[in-house]
């Protein structure tokens, strides 16, 4: 199977799943659900999802168990879009082509979409499909992936940063918590979904994730500046504009896409104890990366 046609058999599974394990859009509160669809369904990149089927090949994950929690993920991320996009955060009108659920709905239906689909993340991690120590171990996983000590933590960080100049450091820290913990939690939760690997294992495997975390953050921040709100799905150029500082604003363009090879260098080299079995793992590292190229 090529990687292209792995790639769409796998978001085949997660949209099917993301249908299944949504509520239905005439369940009441009918307005809710409809939006919690409206804003999960039908598109985005679906790296996550992806990840997470990817590392569960390595552990020989029941593909049941990876739908699961790629769904899970997918919930958990696009509810941070959701709120992100808000008026009281990015103010952003549209998201993944279309309008921000804000504005095709209302500043409270927002609000509640992304609590909703908080709630419902864990709902389907708690499944029948996954067994109890499972359960455990992907629950905490997410909770601590999207907590204050990664994704809201960051979220935070990223906030109060706007009109001040980080260090590389800084905003490396930043990214690592906001984009880089769920991406990690993505890999970490999709090996767990099957037999658990040992410590050398997931060491590998969290090196590899952190190295694909920080180059899509990179690669997104190149791209803000090197690319139209078409092609992105989201308002271009909106992070200069609103004083937000980036990989290009501290160390420049040039440097950012040498940043962004490197960054997949590193991560090739961290699947090297798993051989060729990892082999999707290094495809999705240079589909991160070559969205710049």
């Amino acid at each position: 199977m090529t990687f292209e046609q792995w790639t769409r058999l796998v978001l085949e599974r997660v949209e099917t799943a993301l249908e299944r394990y949504l509520p239905a859009e005439t369940t009441e509160p009918a307005k809710l659900h409809e939006a919690m669809r409206y804003a999960v369904l039908g598109g985005g990149k679906r790296v996550r999802p992806l990840l997470c089927h990817a590392a569960g090949e390595l552990t020989g994950a029941r593909a049941e168990c990876l739908d699961a929690a790629a769904a899970a993920l997918e919930m958990i991320h696009v509810y941070s879009l959701v709120h992100d996009d808000m008026p009281c955060m990015d103010d952003d009108a549209l998201r993944r082509g279309k309008p921000t659920v804000h504005v095709k709905y209302d500043e409270a239906t927002a609000l509640l979409v992304g609590d909703a689909l908080q709630s419902q993340a864990f709902v389907v991690l708690t499944s029948d499909v996954l067994g109890a120590p499972q359960q455990a171990s992907l629950v905490r996983e997410l909770a601590l992936a999207s907590g204050s000590i990664g994704m809201c933590g960051g979220q935070a960080i990223d906030l109060a940063s706007v009109g001040h100049t980080l260090t590389r450091p800084q905003l490396e820290t930043m990214h690592r918590m906001k984009t880089g913990a769920l991406l990690r939690a993505a890999v970490r939760m999709g090996a767990l979904a099957g037999e658990t690997p040992d410590e050398p294992a997931l060491a590998s495997l969290d090196a590899y994730a952190a190295a694909v975390g920080l180059a899509f953050q990179v690669v997104d921040d190149i791209l803000d500046v090197t690319t139209d709100s078409a092609t992105l799905g989201k308002t271009a150029g909106k992070d200069a504009k609103d004083g937000k500082p980036t990989y290009v604003s501290i160390i420049g363009l040039d440097a950012s896409r040498a940043l962004a090879a490197q960054l997949r260098s590193d991560a090739h080299a961290a699947l090297a104890p798993f051989g060729a079995r990892a082999q999707r793992l290094a495809e999705l590292a240079d589909l991160v990366v070559n969205r710049v190229s």
